[in-house]
């Protein structure tokens, strides 16, 4: 027998929230993405202030 029950619909204000907080998350991963500086130019930079 089971009695459990199904789960209650979920209210479209937690979808929406949802939805934002990861269009949000994207925004904030492509503004990261675009302000990296690669690995390559750091060590090429390191690699010069060690030789003056």
């Amino acid at each position: 027998m089971n009695t459990q029950q199904p789960d209650p619909p979920i209210p479209p204000v937690v979808t929406d929230q949802a939805a934002e907080h990861e269009a949000a998350k994207q925004r904030i991963l492509e503004l990261a993405e675009a302000e990296r500086i690669p690995v390559e130019e750091t060590t090429r930079v390191r690699g010069r202030r060690g030789r003056s």
